[in-house]
């Protein structure tokens, strides 16, 4: 019987390294590979993106690694992740991991084949709901989270309670993406623990991260039965929060307005209500999951690098002032905590890893043959951490790399945390201005005390997020924006925040 096959003559499902790289044994993979198991030995189950990252220092800009049954290759070097990013030659791979999420969200925008047409569909009905007048729409209403989660942090200051603050930033951000994009409120600075939702969705990233390390799912039928139920929790929630809207028969102007309401500007298709649903799981899951991780690892930094934290409070103090609501167009203004947000996406992109295909028979940096279909997973985590193009220090938490000169002067195709391409993210400019807005507020409000024994240990379930991350809280003076900002270096702040502020400390 012929092999199925993809609307591009691909096959579906995996394709092991194998099917695509002729002189696949020309490139490096670690020592003591073991049969049938694969490169084993020192890995973990729990921390497969760490272990890779320690594999990529040790075998170079491409290597491989075997799972069981399963090759993969792996590229960090820039010159070979800038040549996949060439969108002529290479396309996004729906990869093993994103694949297992398929059960959950179909053919939603992350998940979807390239030759899948809801992609297309859902991508240019919903393109105009992150517009920049969107995007001003939708700021209010990240304000009106942000209240809620300083009334829960001021409340830990009077009690001397540490914050939880990976806990604490799901729920700021599943909260502002329910809300500005569906109308809906989760409630979650009320409840104890997380709600069912949240639960759910941690529990299907999981299981689909534990398919990527064993030989059949079926050795985890018991976790299977989990994620059916969590699947379902998420299709029941979904489905609530659609028929609520349109009972209410009223449009928000928001996203599931737009998914609901309107028609393909060109060809006036609409989106089937299965389609609706599946986008609205990808929006509530990549649109809180990947924002919270890069707030909590950028507060980490903040609280141990206090010098950097400071340079901060003067550009907000300067740059807001007393205005108790920030305007829409404040937000841009704040350069050196963008710079921040930044540096820690560098450092630790939430979406650590995205992986590309060959278009057509293609070599890739002029060395490594590939044919079409073949696919390689571009280490983002590793890219950033190039020394060629990010220095000897690279594992150096320093926010003045994103100094406009400093941007300029790198290669393009060297900081990748929302993926590349036109299949790149396309809420990344919400999910900036959020996070930059949450860190001004944050830091205009709070002193940031961290444990000093703490060690920065990261989770992975597809995204990355820092691991028991708890900090104490120190209100600021109500005065302290009306004097006049001080730059790191001691002087009067008012030449551009620009000035280079060296950064001693190594990341932790």
């Amino acid at each position: 019987m012929a092999e199925a096959t993809t609307g591009s003559g691909l096959p579906k499902g995996f394709r092991s390294a194998e099917q695509g790289w002729p002189e696949l044994s020309r490139i490096p993979h670690p020592p003591r590979r073991l049969p049938l198991l694969g490169d084993v030995l020192g890995a973990s189950r729990r921390t497969p993106l760490q272990d890779s990252l320690r594999y990529a220092r040790k075998l170079g800009p491409i290597f491989r690694r075997r799972a069981f049954n399963r090759e993969f290759v792996f590229v960090w070097g820039a010159d070979l992740a800038a040549d996949m990013a060439d969108e002529a030659r290479f396309a996004k791979h729906v990869g093993l991991g994103i694949a297992n999420l398929r059960p959950v969200v179909g053919d939603g925008l992350f998940t979807a084949f390239n030759h899948e047409p809801n992609w297309q569909l859902a991508h240019d009905v919903l393109a105009p709901g992150f517009s920049r007048e969107a995007m001003a729409g939708y700021h209010p209403m990240m304000l009106a989270v942000a209240d809620r989660l300083m009334d829960h942090w001021d409340r830990a200051v009077v009690t001397g309670r540490a914050v939880d603050v990976p806990g604490d930033m799901t729920k700021l951000t599943l909260e502002t993406i329910a809300r500005t994009g569906f109308g809906h409120d989760f409630g979650s600075f009320e409840r104890s623990r997380p709600h069912p939702f949240v639960t759910a969705m941690v529990g299907t990233l999981t299981y689909a991260q534990r398919l990527n390390t064993v030989p059949t799912p079926l050795l985890i039928r018991r976790a299977a039965r989990r994620n059916r139920d969590d699947i379902a929790r998420l299709n029941s929630t979904v489905d609530d929060l659609v028929r609520a809207r349109t009972a209410s028969g009223g449009g928000e102007g928001d996203l599931l307005g737009r998914m609901l309401e309107t028609a393909h500007p060109e060809t006036g298709e609409r989106l089937s209500p299965e389609n609706v649903r599946r986008q609205v799981i990808t929006f509530l899951v990549a649109g809180h999951e990947t924002t919270s991780g890069a707030l909590s690892f950028a507060l980490h930094y903040l609280s141990r690098h206090p010098e950097v934290a400071e340079r901060a409070r003067a550009e907000v103090d300067r740059v807001w002032g007393a205005t108790a609501t920030p305007g829409y167009d404040q937000v841009a203004r704040l350069r050196y905590v963008r710079r921040i947000l930044d540096e820690s996406l560098r450092l630790w992109p939430t979406a650590p890893a995205f992986a590309r295909e060959a278009r057509e028979d293609t070599v890739l940096g002029g060395d490594h043959p590939m044919r079409r279909g073949a696919w390689a997973l571009v280490l983002t985590a590793m890219l950033h951490r190039d020394p060629e193009v990010w220095g000897a220090d690279a594992e150096r938490f320093d926010p003045d790399r994103f100094d406009p000169q400093a941007v300029r002067m790198r290669p393009a195709h060297t900081f990748k945390p929302f993926g590349t391409g036109a299949r790149a993210c396309i809420g990344r400019q919400f999910a900036l201005h959020e996070a930059t807005l949450v860190l001004g507020l944050l830091l205009r409000r709070y002193e940031f005390g961290s444990d000093p024994d703490y060690r920065l240990r990261v989770t992975e379930r597809l995204t990355l997020m820092p691991e028991g991350l708890r900090l104490r809280l120190e209100r600021r003076s109500p005065d302290a924006a009306r004097r006049p900002p001080v730059s790191a270096s001691g002087t009067v702040e008012g030449a551009p925040s620009d000035v280079r502020c060296p950064v001693h400390r190594a990341a932790n």
